[in-house]
């Protein structure tokens, strides 16, 4: 169904201006003014059919074609300029036109000129913001709600946005301390690949014209060397089939569960995520019970964003606790990636009325721990990477002039 947008008055002789979707223009007049207002002007949106929230969803506006997603950055950005425009006193329409302008044509202009259009219509900007559920999540929409009841959203965003920074700049350092040991994984691998590929068939042909008997070492390098040769066309593929079970297994709960124990177990990233893991826990509980948002809504909010199920379950455990009527620290003592001392500072904060601020105050610590572990991952990343691709190019050099060195003592004896 074709969308008009109307200008009209109202009864104060201010402008109005309304979306409504209508079967022709009349018909949306006839709208307007059954709402008691005043129209003035009335023109059909072109391609307001396609405008679709979800990535991956072709959407139109004006006569473009927009592709793909919204990145966090560009979110977090959108609402740290919001919170600002916020805070000067702006209205939020007015404020939402202003970012639109001065955006990159994108997923995200344009769902920003929707949001806008929605709000001028006579919505509540949580609201929305709802329909665009891939790009405003849950806690994005919950708090911004929250801001809209307590009549401070523009401290929301504000909080909002330095939240999201948070989560970004913790989510960077992350994937930062795993690309330097992918890289030189990646490398090596290539490298071992091209020897055996091009290097070793040549001293297999010596050493079968000269007959020589191989040692048990040698042998097992050739029975690589063959396996190599026979199937190197499927070692590209091997990450994409990584990819592809390890995407079918975390479909279901407890794949997820399985999955989930085990990064958390693996030696230094395991802290590493386990911190990160935490820090989000609490940085995201925090940021909502601040911002006004009831504690049960709260926990099952961060359960939804948390992306672990570990401690997804955990955060169950809490929400039933607290519907039982006790407390958020006492069940977490089940759950082993919960330090003690996490639960001491969760239990002091709920004894004094401020479990927000004892929320957020682990989650700067924990961060901490992570700039400090990643740091440390780094710096003994590098020589462990190196002694492990000496070890790898050693065994190979050792092994390949083994038979060389036996054939060379029978001529000496000879």
């Amino acid at each position: 169904m074709p969308a008009y947008e109307i200008e009209a008055m109202n009864s104060k002789g201010k402008p109005v201006r309304r979306r409504i979707e209508a079967s022709s223009r009349e018909e949306a007049i006839a709208a307007v003014k059954d709402d008691g207002l005043f129209p003035t002007k009335a023109k059909e949106v072109k391609g307001a059919s396609q405008r679709i929230g979800a990535p991956g969803v072709v959407e139109k506006k004006k006569g473009g074609l927009i592709f793909g997603g919204v990145s966090t950055r560009d979110l977090t950005q959108f609402t740290s300029q919001l919170s600002t425009l916020q805070d000067a006193g702006l209205p939020i329409v007015r404020s939402l036109r202003i970012l639109e302008a001065q955006m990159k044509t994108g997923r995200l202009k344009q769902q920003v000129g929707i949001v806008a259009d929605d709000v001028e219509g006579g919505s509540s900007l949580s609201d929305a913001l709802s329909k665009h559920p891939r790009t405003f999540d849950k806690l994005y929409v919950q708090m911004v709600r929250a801001g809209e009841a307590g009549g401070v959203l523009d401290t929301i965003l504000r909080r909002l946005a330095e939240f999201m920074e948070k989560s970004l700049r913790l989510r960077k350092r992350v994937i930062g301390a795993s690309i330097y040991p992918i890289a030189v994984l990646v490398i090596a691998t290539l490298i071992l690949s091209g020897i055996m590929i091009f290097v070793i068939p040549k001293f297999i042909e010596l050493f079968d014209d000269m007959g020589l008997e191989v040692p048990p070492m040698t042998a097992v390098l050739l029975v690589i060397t063959e396996l190599v040769n026979k199937f190197w066309f499927l070692i590209p593929g091997i990450p994409f089939v990584f990819v592809i079970v390890y995407k079918a297994v975390v479909r279901t709960n407890g794949g997820r569960l399985f999955v989930d124990k085990i990064k958390l177990g693996i030696p230094v990233f395991g802290t590493i995520m386990r911190k990160a893991t935490i820090s989000r826990f609490a940085r995201t509980l925090g940021t909502l019970v601040a911002s006004g948002v009831p504690i049960l809504e709260a926990l099952t909010i961060v359960r939804e964003a948390i992306g672990n199920e570990v401690v997804a379950r955990a955060v169950e455990e809490v929400t039933s606790s607290i519907r039982e009527g006790e407390s958020v620290a006492r069940p977490l003592r089940q759950f082993p990636v919960f330090d003690e001392i996490l639960i001491n500072m969760i239990e002091v904060g709920e004894e004094t009325g401020e479990l927000d601020k004892m929320l957020l105050k682990i989650a700067d610590n924990y961060d901490e721990d992570v700039d400090v572990a990643v740091e440390s991952l780094t710096s003994l990343l590098e020589p462990v990477l190196i002694v492990g691709m000496g070890l790898a190019v050693g065994f190979i050099v050792i092994a390949l002039f083994m038979p060389l060195i036996s054939l060379i003592s029978k001529v000496t004896d000879d």
